[in-house]
Formats: structure tokens, C-alpha cells, sequence
């Protein structure tokens, strides 16, 4: 199996100012995320910034990208053109928050693409565990074909049981069969390119998903069961302060 991974790494972050940059245990947590990925059986692995002090801190592994860009999708398709990788070429995005990401991950989702020629996008999930987590809006929700072909991302709580839910929207008591995702994904150089071109969509803009630009313009997404469970990324200060406990 051959795959490139793409970490696109910003400064700018409103809960946390220069995330890539905070520091975990003596080094910044950028290059904790470096390790990770190189603990994978990726060909390369390269952080993609716009930003020279995350480009030192990440060094020999950065690749500047331009400021304007609107997503970590379209800067990764930059250092794809950059080093102008073939249009089958597997390219995993790893997310600059994820310090204690599993390198296996890194591997299974690379490898949904590897054995299905056909799919453009491959990510994971994890089953939900609890209604607190199925009715949260900020855990995104994926429903899934027999053929484990993605058929829509919400953050309403989806598959919706009706009977689960006699008294209305605040009684339901149901969540079995439903599937949390998770922000990893495995594209093809030809997928990356065409997202990178197309317009946010109307469910995109809705929903605040980037994944469903793919599904609008009929983009096969394919996904798995994570073979693990990955730690919770850094989005707040105590986020941090676990992965600083967690690896002292």
C-alpha cells in the first residue's frame, strides 16, 4: 500500500491562538501529530501552512501554501500539485490537532481507498454510546449503505427512531445503529482537485460539512468502523491539559 499524509496546519484559531504551536511535554504539538503519522506506513508526510513559525516548528516536513485558502481540503490539493502527485494517488489528511491519533487509523483509512477502486473519499466512524452523544449537535452523525457507501453527514441525531421518540424531539430514547464520524479521510489526487474546485454547496452551507459538497456532486464516500478509538483532538484549553496529563 502507497500513500502520501497531508497535515494542513493554520495559526489562526479562536479558541486556542497558534494551536499547531502549544506546547505538549517540550515540543509543540505540531510535531507530536508529526510522529503519529509517521508512525503510519506512509511514503511522506508533510504539514501544510501558510505560517513560517509552524513551518520551522515542523520542519523537514512543511510545505507553504497560499493565505486565501478557504479549507484544509484546498490546501492539501496545493501541496498535491506542488509535487505534482498523479490523479490515483492516496493522500490521507491527518488533522493538526490530533496529537494522540493511532497510526492505524492512518493505515485503514488509506486502505479503503487502496481496495475499492471505485470510491473517491474514504473516512471512519465509531459506534454512539450514549444520547447525550447522539443529540449532540457537534458530533457529527453518519448514516451508511449496505455497501458502507456514506449516504449523508448531519449533526442532527441521524438515523432518527420515530418510535423512539413518542412525546417529540426532546423524548427520544432510541440511538441503536447510529455512527459518530470522525475527521480523518483518505482522497484520491482526482477527488482533492475536484473539491477543490467546486463552490460550497447548498446542504454544505447548512449543515457547516464539508463532506457533503462530495456527496451533492455525487462523490462515492466510503467508510469503515475505526479499528480504534481515537482520543478526543485539542479544541479547548482543557482538551490540552488532558493530552498534557496523558503524556507526562
Amino acid at each position: 500500500m502507497s500513500f502520501k499524509v497531508v497535515i494542513p496546519a493554520r495559526y489562526a484559531s479562536a479558541r486556542l491562538p497558534a494551536k499547531p504551536l502549544l506546547d505538549i511535554a517540550g515540543r509543540p504539538m505540531i510535531q507530536w501529530v508529526i510522529e503519529a503519522a509517521r508512525g503510519s506506513k506512509a511514503d511522506e508526510v508533510w504539514v501544510a501552512t501558510d505560517d513560517e513559525r509552524i513551518a520551522h516548528a515542523a520542519s523537514p516536513h512543511a510545505v507553504i501554501t497560499r493565505i486565501d485558502h478557504a479549507s484544509g481540503t484546498d490546501r492539501i490539493a496545493e501541496v498535491a500539485a506542488i509535487h505534482a502527485w498523479g490523479e490515483e494517488v492516496i493522500v490521507v489528511n491527518v488533522q493538526g490537532d490530533e496529537p494522540q491519533l493511532p497510526p492505524v487509523l492512518i493505515n485503514q483509512v488509506a486502505a479503503l481507498l487502496e481496495v475499492d477502486a471505485d470510491a473517491d473519499i474514504a473516512t471512519l466512524c465509531t459506534p454512539i454510546k450514549d444520547l447525550g452523544e447522539f443529540l449532540n449537535p457537534n458530533a457529527v452523525k453518519v448514516v451508511m449503505g449496505h455497501n458502507k457507501t456514506a449516504l449523508y453527514f448531519s449533526r442532527a441525531p441521524i438515523p432518527w427512531n420515530r418510535e423512539g421518540a413518542v412525546g417529540g424531539i426532546t423524548s427520544q430514547t432510541a440511538f441503536a445503529g447510529s455512527h459518530r464520524h470522525l475527521g480523518i479521510y483518505a482522497y484520491r489526487v482526482r477527488a482533492l482537485r475536484r473539491l477543490s474546485s467546486l463552490e460550497p454547496s447548498k446542504l454544505e452551507r447548512i449543515e457547516k460539512l464539508e463532506q457533503l459538497r462530495a456527496l451533492e456532486a455525487g462523490m462515492k464516500i466510503v467508510v469503515a468502523i475505526a479499528a480504534s478509538a481515537p482520543p478526543a483532538g485539542v479544541d479547548t484549553p482543557e482538551d490540552l491539559e488532558r493530552v498534557r496529563a496523558a503524556v507526562a
